[in-house]
């Protein structure tokens, strides 16, 4: 039920990409974040399948523990849906007992999803059409941030470097010309995914295939780029409170020193060194923020996103990607970056949910 004068926010997490387990440990940190006293909270998990369920919403539930990852199952808690009908009462519990009965309407949503059927414009869409403001990016901005090779074309026109690239769709292959161009090594990955599923560095062309397979067991679509020798920044980009440019973060390197880049495991399972800021002369560090904020801009997203950069040795910079709904875990770079600058966890949770409040829905 809901309580008055608090802000009822569901978190909506799992889903069916092939990040279900790393949106499960971003919400249990955004649950634990959230202030009883402030927000009335509406946990929703969704299966691998994609059911949508009622969970308990206890943040240890869904932490990573002895390298085990969390999964929403349909034994999680009571069937849940959502009518795309602005005119209802918003989410729906489906008991199979007393028949569907609505929740208390839900103010705003938290889509603390990474990847396919979350971060890429699908529930945004579908919460637009039931008319109740989330968290982060519009449709076409998170479609187009989520898609690789689209994201980069539009940074491309807004003037903002990136590396050699080519895209392979369905039934396409590298060519001898592509492969003289881009030179070894390269790395191949999936156009539409994220948390570094599927990606493979390939050192020797006879390896190509595989590393191409691999990707399209999650995207059809794939892209090979070449291999940038240089520093892994990061840069976390906010909408501004009221009115203004997006607002950018301190930065931070990744220096991964047990893996060959910075994969799943470096990432999620293993711990990976990092500097808050990162020890870049003024002049670059301005250059990566500008770029970080230009790239939100070109892509029109709202909210937050995070983007990442490679930085050469002679202090050039260029653009790798850039995620509309980044990871919200404990070791996740975009809330420390955050954390540095001066706006803690819970706090950085509470600025996404008003802003996402005074945006509303519809377009802007």
């Amino acid at each position: 039920m809901t309580t008055p004068g608090k802000t009822r926010v569901a978190v909506v997490f799992g889903g069916r990409s092939t990040e279900h387990a790393i949106s499960c440990v971003s919400a249990g940190s955004i649950l634990a974040a959230l202030d009883p006293d402030e927000y009335d909270v509406v946990p929703v998990g969704i299966t691998r399948a994609g059911q949508w369920v009622l969970t308990d919403g206890d943040p240890a539930r869904f932490a990573i523990t002895d390298r085990r990852l969390p999964e929403i199952t349909a034994a999680a808690g009571s069937t849940v849906v959502l009518p795309a009908d602005p005119t209802g009462d918003g989410l729906m519990v489906l008991d199979p007992a007393e028949g569907p009965q609505a929740l208390a309407g839900v103010d705003v949503v938290f889509p603390a999803l990474h990847g396919a059927y979350g971060e890429d414009g699908t529930i945004q869409g579908l919460l637009e059409m039931a008319g109740i403001p989330y968290v982060g990016a519009n449709v076409f901005a998170s479609a187009a941030a989520m898609d690789k090779e689209f994201s980069k074309k539009l940074a491309v026109a807004e003037g903002i470097p990136v590396g050699p690239y080519v895209v392979l769709r369905s039934g396409v292959s590298l060519t001898e010309e592509d492969k003289e161009r881009l030179g070894l090594p390269v790395f191949v990955k999936p156009s539409r995914a994220g948390s570094s599923v599927g990606i493979s560095k390939v050192s020797d062309w006879a390896n190509l295939d595989d590393a191409v397979a691999l990707a399209r067991q999650v995207d059809p679509k794939v892209l090979v780029e070449a291999a940038i020798v240089g520093r892994e920044i990061e840069c976390g980009v906010l909408e501004a409170e009221a009115g203004g440019g997006p607002e950018a973060s301190l930065l931070a390197e990744i220096r991964v020193a047990e893996h060959d880049f910075y994969d799943f495991d470096a990432k999620y399972l293993d711990a990976s060194d990092y500097d808050i800021p990162a020890e870049l002369p003024d002049r670059v560090t301005r250059q990566v923020q500008e770029y970080a904020c230009r790239t939100f801009t070109a892509l029109d997203c709202a909210g937050l996103a995070r983007v990442d950069f490679f930085v050469t040795p002679e202090l050039d910079v260029y653009l790798n990607e850039i995620n509309t709904m980044p990871g919200f875990t404990p070791t996740s770079m975009f809330p420390q970056m955050w954390a540095a600058t001066g706006l803690e966890y819970p706090k950085l949770v509470n600025r996404l949910i008003r802003t996402a409040l005074r945006r509303g829905t519809g377009l802007h």
